[in-house]
Protein backbone atom coordinates (compact mmCIF):
# COMPACT_ATOMS: atom_id res chain seq x y z
CA UNK A 1 0.00 0.00 0.00
CA UNK A 2 1.19 3.56 -0.41
CA UNK A 3 2.30 5.54 2.51
CA UNK A 4 -0.13 7.87 1.81
CA UNK A 5 -2.59 5.09 2.53
CA UNK A 6 -0.65 3.69 5.41
CA UNK A 7 -2.69 3.27 8.62
CA UNK A 8 -1.76 5.54 12.02
CA UNK A 9 -0.70 2.37 13.87
CA UNK A 10 1.99 1.50 10.31
CA UNK A 11 2.86 5.10 10.60
CA UNK A 12 3.94 5.60 14.58
CA UNK A 13 5.84 2.05 13.63
CA UNK A 14 7.79 3.89 10.85
CA UNK A 15 8.74 6.64 13.14
CA UNK A 16 10.05 4.55 16.20
CA UNK A 17 12.09 3.04 13.78
CA UNK A 18 13.18 5.62 11.97
CA UNK A 19 11.96 4.97 8.41
CA UNK A 20 10.46 8.26 8.26
CA UNK A 21 10.41 11.35 9.87
CA UNK A 22 7.27 13.54 10.92
CA UNK A 23 8.60 16.64 8.85
CA UNK A 24 8.84 13.86 5.64
CA UNK A 25 5.51 12.68 6.29
CA UNK A 26 3.71 16.01 6.68
CA UNK A 27 5.11 17.32 3.43
CA UNK A 28 4.28 14.27 1.68
CA UNK A 29 1.03 15.08 2.92
CA UNK A 30 1.06 18.35 2.00
CA UNK A 31 2.07 17.98 -1.18
CA UNK A 32 -0.94 15.33 -1.43
CA UNK A 33 -3.21 18.22 -0.36
CA UNK A 34 -1.92 20.98 -2.77
CA UNK A 35 -2.02 18.20 -6.27
CA UNK A 36 -5.35 16.23 -5.44
CA UNK A 37 -7.72 18.36 -3.26
CA UNK A 38 -8.54 20.56 -6.34
CA UNK A 39 -10.40 17.69 -7.37
CA UNK A 40 -11.56 16.71 -3.87
CA UNK A 41 -12.31 20.18 -1.91
CA UNK A 42 -12.07 18.33 1.65
CA UNK A 43 -9.41 20.52 3.21
CA UNK A 44 -11.24 23.75 3.26
CA UNK A 45 -8.75 25.69 6.11
CA UNK A 46 -5.55 24.45 5.80
CA UNK A 47 -3.00 25.17 8.35
CA UNK A 48 0.52 24.31 6.44
CA UNK A 49 3.34 26.36 7.94
CA UNK A 50 1.83 25.13 11.85
CA UNK A 51 2.12 21.71 10.22
CA UNK A 52 5.44 21.83 9.56
CA UNK A 53 6.51 23.44 12.79
CA UNK A 54 5.01 20.47 14.63
CA UNK A 55 6.36 18.28 13.21
CA UNK A 56 10.07 18.97 13.45
CA UNK A 57 8.82 19.62 16.94
CA UNK A 58 7.61 16.27 17.18
CA UNK A 59 10.87 14.77 15.21
CA UNK A 60 12.77 16.47 18.01
CA UNK A 61 10.65 15.22 20.76
CA UNK A 62 10.80 11.63 19.40
CA UNK A 63 14.63 12.29 19.56
CA UNK A 64 14.28 13.04 23.35
CA UNK A 65 12.94 9.69 23.48
CA UNK A 66 9.45 10.72 23.84
CA UNK A 67 6.61 8.34 22.44
CA UNK A 68 3.07 10.10 22.95
CA UNK A 69 -0.01 8.25 21.26
CA UNK A 70 -0.23 10.10 18.11
CA UNK A 71 3.88 11.73 18.14
CA UNK A 72 4.29 12.68 14.47
CA UNK A 73 1.40 11.55 12.79
CA UNK A 74 -0.49 14.17 10.15
CA UNK A 75 -4.30 14.38 10.95
CA UNK A 76 -7.32 16.57 9.89
CA UNK A 77 -9.89 18.43 11.91
CA UNK A 78 -13.42 18.77 11.63
CA UNK A 79 -13.87 22.76 10.55
CA UNK A 80 -16.74 22.72 13.64
CA UNK A 81 -14.11 22.46 16.48
CA UNK A 82 -12.16 25.46 17.31
CA UNK A 83 -8.62 25.85 16.26
CA UNK A 84 -6.98 28.97 17.61
CA UNK A 85 -6.26 31.22 14.81
CA UNK A 86 -8.20 29.32 12.16
CA UNK A 87 -12.18 30.47 11.32
CA UNK A 88 -14.62 28.65 12.42
CA UNK A 89 -17.53 29.03 10.51
CA UNK A 90 -19.46 25.90 10.21
CA UNK A 91 -20.12 27.23 6.70
CA UNK A 92 -21.81 30.27 7.58
CA UNK A 93 -21.32 33.36 5.83
CA UNK A 94 -21.71 35.90 8.46
CA UNK A 95 -19.14 34.27 10.41
CA UNK A 96 -16.41 33.29 7.19
CA UNK A 97 -14.00 35.97 9.57
CA UNK A 98 -14.59 34.74 12.96
CA UNK A 99 -11.18 33.28 14.44
CA UNK A 100 -11.42 31.50 17.72
CA UNK A 101 -8.61 32.09 20.19
CA UNK A 102 -8.75 28.58 22.31
CA UNK A 103 -8.39 25.62 20.99
CA UNK A 104 -11.57 23.06 21.36
CA UNK A 105 -10.80 20.24 24.07
CA UNK A 106 -10.52 17.63 21.47
CA UNK A 107 -7.66 19.54 19.44
CA UNK A 108 -6.00 19.86 23.14
CA UNK A 109 -6.12 16.57 23.15
CA UNK A 110 -4.92 15.67 19.61
CA UNK A 111 -1.78 17.81 20.26
CA UNK A 112 -1.07 16.98 23.66
CA UNK A 113 -0.47 13.33 21.51
CA UNK A 114 1.28 14.96 19.33
CA UNK A 115 -0.59 15.02 16.15
CA UNK A 116 0.42 16.98 13.26
CA UNK A 117 -2.75 19.06 12.28
CA UNK A 118 -3.23 19.57 8.80
CA UNK A 119 -5.75 21.84 8.66
CA UNK A 120 -9.72 21.65 9.12
CA UNK A 121 -12.15 19.74 6.48
CA UNK A 122 -15.12 20.90 4.68
CA UNK A 123 -18.86 20.85 6.27
CA UNK A 124 -22.11 21.53 5.34
CA UNK A 125 -24.19 24.70 6.21
CA UNK A 126 -24.83 24.96 10.25
CA UNK A 127 -23.66 21.24 10.01
CA UNK A 128 -27.38 20.47 9.03
CA UNK A 129 -27.00 18.09 6.04
CA UNK A 130 -26.32 14.70 4.63
CA UNK A 131 -23.89 16.17 2.24
CA UNK A 132 -20.57 18.72 2.56
CA UNK A 133 -21.42 22.24 0.78
CA UNK A 134 -21.24 25.88 1.31
CA UNK A 135 -21.74 29.51 0.34
CA UNK A 136 -17.65 29.89 1.66
CA UNK A 137 -16.05 26.77 1.16
CA UNK A 138 -17.63 25.09 -1.59
CA UNK A 139 -18.71 21.29 -2.52
CA UNK A 140 -16.64 18.05 -1.17
CA UNK A 141 -16.52 15.35 -4.07
CA UNK A 142 -16.56 11.72 -3.18
CA UNK A 143 -13.27 10.69 -4.04
CA UNK A 144 -14.54 7.33 -5.35
CA UNK A 145 -17.43 9.53 -7.57
CA UNK A 146 -16.75 13.24 -8.21
CA UNK A 147 -20.20 13.43 -8.99
CA UNK A 148 -21.93 11.76 -5.78
CA UNK A 149 -22.11 13.40 -2.14
CA UNK A 150 -18.74 12.60 0.41
CA UNK A 151 -21.68 12.79 2.78
CA UNK A 152 -22.23 15.12 5.99
CA UNK A 153 -21.72 16.82 7.90
CA UNK A 154 -18.38 15.09 8.29
CA UNK A 155 -17.86 14.84 5.02
CA UNK A 156 -14.71 16.89 5.00
CA UNK A 157 -13.08 14.29 6.98
CA UNK A 158 -14.20 11.25 5.28
CA UNK A 159 -13.10 12.62 1.93
CA UNK A 160 -10.25 13.38 3.22
CA UNK A 161 -8.83 10.00 4.55
CA UNK A 162 -10.03 8.06 1.33
CA UNK A 163 -7.73 10.50 -0.54
CA UNK A 164 -4.72 10.29 1.84
CA UNK A 165 -5.04 13.58 3.62
CA UNK A 166 -3.63 12.32 6.87
CA UNK A 167 -3.81 9.15 8.58
CA UNK A 168 -7.05 10.00 11.62
CA UNK A 169 -9.41 12.65 11.70
CA UNK A 170 -12.30 13.76 14.35
CA UNK A 171 -15.54 14.51 13.42
CA UNK A 172 -18.94 15.10 14.97
CA UNK A 173 -22.09 12.39 15.09
CA UNK A 174 -26.01 13.80 16.05
CA UNK A 175 -27.17 12.22 12.61
CA UNK A 176 -24.73 10.05 11.58
CA UNK A 177 -22.53 12.77 10.84
CA UNK A 178 -19.36 10.44 11.52
CA UNK A 179 -21.03 7.08 10.13
CA UNK A 180 -22.33 8.41 7.21
CA UNK A 181 -19.72 9.64 5.58
CA UNK A 182 -17.60 6.87 6.09
CA UNK A 183 -20.18 4.19 4.49
CA UNK A 184 -20.03 6.46 1.48
CA UNK A 185 -16.27 7.38 1.38
CA UNK A 186 -15.34 3.70 2.10
CA UNK A 187 -13.09 4.19 5.51
CA UNK A 188 -14.42 4.00 9.80
CA UNK A 189 -15.59 5.84 12.06
CA UNK A 190 -17.13 5.63 15.62
CA UNK A 191 -20.04 7.20 17.03
CA UNK A 192 -18.87 6.91 20.90
CA UNK A 193 -21.43 6.82 23.88
CA UNK A 194 -23.16 9.35 24.47
CA UNK A 195 -21.05 11.31 26.99
CA UNK A 196 -18.10 9.31 26.87
CA UNK A 197 -16.13 12.47 24.75
CA UNK A 198 -16.12 16.00 25.86
CA UNK A 199 -17.47 18.51 23.08
CA UNK A 200 -16.59 21.82 24.44
CA UNK A 201 -14.98 23.91 21.89
CA UNK A 202 -17.36 22.54 18.81
CA UNK A 203 -19.76 24.93 18.83
CA UNK A 204 -21.25 27.42 16.51
CA UNK A 205 -18.76 30.42 14.69
CA UNK A 206 -19.19 33.13 18.21
CA UNK A 207 -21.48 31.00 20.39
CA UNK A 208 -18.95 30.45 23.93
CA UNK A 209 -17.02 26.97 24.40
CA UNK A 210 -18.75 26.37 27.93
CA UNK A 211 -18.94 22.87 29.19
CA UNK A 212 -22.23 21.80 28.11
CA UNK A 213 -23.80 18.08 27.41
CA UNK A 214 -25.59 18.28 24.65
CA UNK A 215 -28.23 15.96 23.56
CA UNK A 216 -27.75 13.72 21.05
CA UNK A 217 -24.73 14.74 19.48
CA UNK A 218 -21.05 13.31 20.39
CA UNK A 219 -18.00 13.90 19.08
CA UNK A 220 -15.31 10.74 17.86
CA UNK A 221 -12.95 9.48 15.42
CA UNK A 222 -12.08 8.54 11.90
CA UNK A 223 -9.57 6.32 10.56
CA UNK A 224 -9.14 3.76 7.69
CA UNK A 225 -8.52 0.99 10.12
CA UNK A 226 -10.58 -0.44 13.17
CA UNK A 227 -7.79 -0.40 15.02
CA UNK A 228 -7.33 3.51 14.05
CA UNK A 229 -10.15 4.85 15.73
CA UNK A 230 -9.60 2.33 19.16
CA UNK A 231 -6.25 4.50 19.50
CA UNK A 232 -7.73 7.94 18.46
CA UNK A 233 -10.87 7.20 20.80
CA UNK A 234 -8.43 7.03 23.50
CA UNK A 235 -7.28 9.74 22.89
CA UNK A 236 -10.91 11.94 22.84
CA UNK A 237 -12.56 9.96 25.60
CA UNK A 238 -12.63 11.57 28.85
CA UNK A 239 -15.19 13.68 30.79
CA UNK A 240 -14.54 17.79 30.50
CA UNK A 241 -11.27 18.75 32.89
CA UNK A 242 -13.65 22.03 33.52
CA UNK A 243 -16.78 19.19 35.29
CA UNK A 244 -16.78 15.75 35.76
CA UNK A 245 -13.28 15.37 35.22
CA UNK A 246 -12.77 17.08 37.90
CA UNK A 247 -13.76 13.36 39.69
CA UNK A 248 -14.04 11.21 36.92
CA UNK A 249 -11.84 8.86 35.46
CA UNK A 250 -12.62 6.70 32.37
CA UNK A 251 -12.30 3.94 31.80
CA UNK A 252 -13.86 1.67 29.58
CA UNK A 253 -14.65 -1.95 29.98
CA UNK A 254 -12.60 -4.49 27.53
CA UNK A 255 -14.43 -5.88 24.61
CA UNK A 256 -16.66 -8.59 25.57
CA UNK A 257 -15.03 -10.83 23.26
CA UNK A 258 -11.66 -11.77 21.23
CA UNK A 259 -12.94 -14.12 18.86
CA UNK A 260 -15.45 -14.46 16.01
CA UNK A 261 -16.89 -17.33 17.16
CA UNK A 262 -17.91 -15.92 20.53
CA UNK A 263 -19.82 -12.95 18.99
CA UNK A 264 -23.83 -12.80 19.94
CA UNK A 265 -25.33 -10.66 16.82
CA UNK A 266 -28.38 -9.68 15.87
CA UNK A 267 -28.63 -8.42 11.69
CA UNK A 268 -31.04 -5.64 10.84
CA UNK A 269 -31.77 -5.13 7.24
CA UNK A 270 -35.00 -3.65 7.22
CA UNK A 271 -37.02 -0.74 8.52
CA UNK A 272 -41.09 -0.42 8.60
CA UNK A 273 -40.71 3.77 7.62
CA UNK A 274 -38.18 3.13 4.74
CA UNK A 275 -36.53 0.27 2.63
CA UNK A 276 -33.46 -0.79 2.46
CA UNK A 277 -31.40 -0.80 -0.81
CA UNK A 278 -29.93 -3.54 -2.54
CA UNK A 279 -26.74 -2.67 -2.86
CA UNK A 280 -26.58 -1.99 0.97
CA UNK A 281 -28.90 -5.04 1.53
CA UNK A 282 -25.93 -6.90 -0.02
CA UNK A 283 -23.04 -5.31 2.43
CA UNK A 284 -25.09 -6.15 5.51
CA UNK A 285 -25.43 -10.00 4.18
CA UNK A 286 -21.65 -9.75 3.42
CA UNK A 287 -21.16 -9.29 7.14
CA UNK A 288 -23.36 -12.13 8.20
CA UNK A 289 -22.32 -14.33 6.14
CA UNK A 290 -18.42 -13.94 7.77
CA UNK A 291 -19.64 -14.03 10.84
CA UNK A 292 -21.65 -16.87 10.20
CA UNK A 293 -18.74 -18.53 8.47
CA UNK A 294 -16.79 -17.86 11.59
CA UNK A 295 -18.87 -19.70 13.62
CA UNK A 296 -20.81 -16.65 15.45
CA UNK A 297 -24.42 -16.98 17.04
CA UNK A 298 -26.43 -14.90 14.15
CA UNK A 299 -30.41 -14.37 14.43
CA UNK A 300 -31.90 -12.12 12.06
CA UNK A 301 -35.54 -11.32 14.46
CA UNK A 302 -35.70 -10.54 18.02
CA UNK A 303 -38.56 -9.84 20.60
CA UNK A 304 -36.09 -8.05 22.80
CA UNK A 305 -35.37 -5.37 19.75
CA UNK A 306 -37.23 -1.90 20.77
CA UNK A 307 -39.66 -0.88 18.31
CA UNK A 308 -38.49 0.93 14.91
CA UNK A 309 -41.05 2.79 14.21
CA UNK A 310 -40.95 4.75 17.82
CA UNK A 311 -37.83 4.45 17.87
CA UNK A 312 -37.69 6.73 14.35
CA UNK A 313 -40.60 8.93 16.18
CA UNK A 314 -38.52 9.71 19.07
CA UNK A 315 -35.35 10.11 17.26
CA UNK A 316 -37.05 12.73 14.86
CA UNK A 317 -38.50 14.39 17.79
CA UNK A 318 -35.62 14.72 19.81
CA UNK A 319 -33.55 15.61 16.78
CA UNK A 320 -35.54 18.04 15.19
CA UNK A 321 -36.44 20.10 18.62
CA UNK A 322 -32.98 20.73 19.21
CA UNK A 323 -32.19 21.78 15.86
CA UNK A 324 -35.08 25.11 15.60
CA UNK A 325 -34.79 26.14 19.46
CA UNK A 326 -32.83 29.13 18.51
CA UNK A 327 -35.00 30.15 15.19
CA UNK A 328 -36.35 33.15 15.27
CA UNK A 329 -39.78 33.89 16.83
CA UNK A 330 -40.86 34.17 13.60
CA UNK A 331 -40.22 31.26 12.00
CA UNK A 332 -41.30 29.57 14.92
CA UNK A 333 -44.79 30.96 14.51
CA UNK A 334 -44.95 29.94 11.00
CA UNK A 335 -43.95 26.15 12.01
CA UNK A 336 -46.65 26.17 14.55
CA UNK A 337 -49.27 27.64 12.19
CA UNK A 338 -48.02 24.52 9.66
CA UNK A 339 -47.98 21.63 12.31
CA UNK A 340 -51.39 22.75 13.37
CA UNK A 341 -52.65 22.49 9.94
CA UNK A 342 -51.32 18.55 9.99
CA UNK A 343 -54.51 16.33 9.69
CA UNK A 344 -54.32 13.63 13.19
CA UNK A 345 -54.20 10.54 10.55
CA UNK A 346 -50.78 12.01 9.31
CA UNK A 347 -48.26 9.79 11.06
CA UNK A 348 -45.65 10.32 8.31
CA UNK A 349 -41.70 10.96 9.19
CA UNK A 350 -42.45 14.68 7.92
CA UNK A 351 -45.33 14.94 9.76
CA UNK A 352 -43.44 13.96 12.62
CA UNK A 353 -40.77 16.42 12.31
CA UNK A 354 -42.52 19.02 11.91
CA UNK A 355 -44.96 18.49 15.11
CA UNK A 356 -41.55 17.52 16.98
CA UNK A 357 -39.77 21.20 15.99
CA UNK A 358 -42.76 23.04 18.01
CA UNK A 359 -43.05 20.19 20.96
CA UNK A 360 -43.51 21.98 24.39
CA UNK A 361 -41.23 21.63 27.04
CA UNK A 362 -43.94 19.45 28.35
CA UNK A 363 -44.51 17.34 25.86
CA UNK A 364 -40.67 17.11 25.28
CA UNK A 365 -40.30 15.95 28.30
CA UNK A 366 -42.59 13.17 27.84
CA UNK A 367 -40.81 11.76 24.68
CA UNK A 368 -37.92 11.92 26.98
CA UNK A 369 -39.11 9.79 28.92
CA UNK A 370 -40.31 7.12 26.27
CA UNK A 371 -36.57 7.62 25.52
CA UNK A 372 -35.59 6.08 28.85
CA UNK A 373 -37.88 2.90 28.21
CA UNK A 374 -36.09 2.22 24.93
CA UNK A 375 -32.53 2.68 26.81
CA UNK A 376 -33.96 0.01 29.09
CA UNK A 377 -34.97 -2.24 26.47
CA UNK A 378 -31.45 -2.02 24.60
CA UNK A 379 -30.39 -3.30 28.18
CA UNK A 380 -32.23 -6.11 27.86
CA UNK A 381 -31.52 -7.07 24.57
CA UNK A 382 -27.54 -6.63 25.34
CA UNK A 383 -27.95 -9.32 27.65
CA UNK A 384 -29.03 -11.61 25.11
CA UNK A 385 -26.58 -9.73 22.18
CA UNK A 386 -23.43 -8.25 22.17
CA UNK A 387 -23.40 -6.14 18.62
CA UNK A 388 -26.35 -5.56 16.46
CA UNK A 389 -25.61 -4.98 12.97
CA UNK A 390 -27.42 -2.72 10.64
CA UNK A 391 -27.22 -0.15 7.76
CA UNK A 392 -25.83 3.16 8.28
CA UNK A 393 -28.19 4.40 5.28
CA UNK A 394 -30.48 2.97 2.76
CA UNK A 395 -28.45 3.22 -0.07
CA UNK A 396 -24.54 4.15 -1.13
CA UNK A 397 -23.52 7.77 -1.82
CA UNK A 398 -26.06 9.69 -3.98
CA UNK A 399 -25.58 12.46 -6.51
CA UNK A 400 -24.88 16.27 -5.55
CA UNK A 401 -28.60 17.91 -4.39
CA UNK A 402 -28.05 21.39 -3.98
CA UNK A 403 -31.83 22.26 -3.73
CA UNK A 404 -31.98 25.35 -1.57
CA UNK A 405 -35.54 23.12 0.39
CA UNK A 406 -34.00 20.64 1.68
CA UNK A 407 -37.80 19.52 2.79
CA UNK A 408 -38.30 18.83 -1.07
CA UNK A 409 -35.16 16.98 -1.61
CA UNK A 410 -35.98 13.25 -2.12
CA UNK A 411 -33.56 10.08 -1.91
CA UNK A 412 -33.83 7.32 -4.37
CA UNK A 413 -33.80 3.86 -3.77
CA UNK A 414 -33.68 1.24 -6.43
CA UNK A 415 -35.70 3.89 -8.63
CA UNK A 416 -38.47 4.88 -5.86
CA UNK A 417 -38.15 8.25 -4.60
CA UNK A 418 -38.47 8.80 -0.76
CA UNK A 419 -37.86 12.12 1.43
CA UNK A 420 -34.71 13.30 2.04
CA UNK A 421 -34.33 13.33 5.59
CA UNK A 422 -36.63 9.74 6.23
CA UNK A 423 -32.91 8.14 5.62
CA UNK A 424 -31.72 9.05 9.19
CA UNK A 425 -33.90 6.75 10.76
CA UNK A 426 -30.71 4.22 10.70
CA UNK A 427 -28.18 6.21 12.14
CA UNK A 428 -30.88 7.69 14.98
CA UNK A 429 -31.56 4.16 15.97
CA UNK A 430 -28.27 4.04 17.98
CA UNK A 431 -27.53 7.98 18.35
CA UNK A 432 -31.59 8.27 20.08
CA UNK A 433 -30.90 5.84 22.98
CA UNK A 434 -26.90 7.24 22.99
CA UNK A 435 -25.62 4.10 22.13
CA UNK A 436 -22.03 3.33 20.48
CA UNK A 437 -21.63 2.66 17.14
CA UNK A 438 -18.99 1.65 14.88
CA UNK A 439 -19.28 1.97 10.90
CA UNK A 440 -17.38 -0.48 9.01
CA UNK A 441 -16.58 -1.12 5.04
CA UNK A 442 -18.45 -4.12 3.70
CA UNK A 443 -18.22 -3.96 -0.15
CA UNK A 444 -18.91 -2.01 -3.08
CA UNK A 445 -22.42 -1.37 -5.01
CA UNK A 446 -22.42 -2.66 -8.64
CA UNK A 447 -21.54 1.16 -9.63
CA UNK A 448 -18.22 0.39 -7.37
CA UNK A 449 -19.32 2.90 -4.49
CA UNK A 450 -18.36 1.83 -1.11
CA UNK A 451 -20.95 0.10 1.07
CA UNK A 452 -20.69 0.23 4.88
CA UNK A 453 -22.61 -0.90 8.03
CA UNK A 454 -22.46 0.30 11.43
CA UNK A 455 -22.24 -2.10 14.47
CA UNK A 456 -24.12 -1.05 17.36
CA UNK A 457 -22.91 -1.96 21.04
CA UNK A 458 -23.93 -1.70 24.72
CA UNK A 459 -23.61 1.46 26.28
CA UNK A 460 -19.96 2.30 27.59
CA UNK A 461 -18.99 -0.89 25.83
CA UNK A 462 -17.27 1.27 23.46
CA UNK A 463 -14.92 -1.81 23.04
CA UNK A 464 -17.09 -4.07 22.14
CA UNK A 465 -18.36 -2.68 18.72
CA UNK A 466 -14.69 -1.67 17.66
CA UNK A 467 -13.15 -5.10 18.72
CA UNK A 468 -15.51 -6.57 16.35
CA UNK A 469 -15.01 -4.38 13.32
CA UNK A 470 -11.38 -5.50 13.92
CA UNK A 471 -11.95 -8.91 13.72
CA UNK A 472 -14.16 -7.97 10.22
CA UNK A 473 -11.68 -6.11 8.96
CA UNK A 474 -9.32 -9.02 9.18
CA UNK A 475 -12.20 -11.36 7.78
CA UNK A 476 -13.60 -9.47 4.68
CA UNK A 477 -10.92 -7.09 4.12
CA UNK A 478 -11.27 -3.34 4.84
CA UNK A 479 -10.29 0.29 3.39
CA UNK A 480 -9.57 0.17 -0.05
CA UNK A 481 -8.50 3.24 -2.26
CA UNK A 482 -10.41 4.82 -4.69
CA UNK A 483 -10.67 3.39 -8.10
CA UNK A 484 -11.83 6.45 -9.99
CA UNK A 485 -13.34 9.69 -9.42
CA UNK A 486 -15.36 11.22 -12.41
Amino acid sequence: MERKFLTAEQIAAALRSGEVTSAELTDEAIARIERDDKAINAICVPDFDRARAAARDADQARARGEDRPLLGIPVTVKESYNVAGLPTTWGMPPHRDYLPTEDAVQVSRLKSAGAVVLGKTNVPLGLQDIQSFNEIYGTTNNPWDHGRTSGGSSGGSAAALASGFGALSIGSDLAGSLRTPAHFCGVYAHKPTLGLASSRGMVPPRTPALPVAPDLAVVGPMARSARDLTLLLDVMAGPDPLTFGVAHHVTLPPARHERLCDFRVLVLDEHPFIPTGAAVRAGVDRVADALVDAGARVEWHSQLLPDLAEAATIYMQLLVAGSVARFPVESYEQLRSQAAGLSTDDHSLDAVRLRGMVLSHRDWIEVDTRREFHRHGWRQLFAEFDAVVCPVTPTPAFPHDHHPDLRQRRIDIDGIEYPYFDQLVWAGLATMPGLPSTAVPAGRSPEGLPVGVQLIGPMFEDRTPLRLAELLERRIGGFQAPERGA
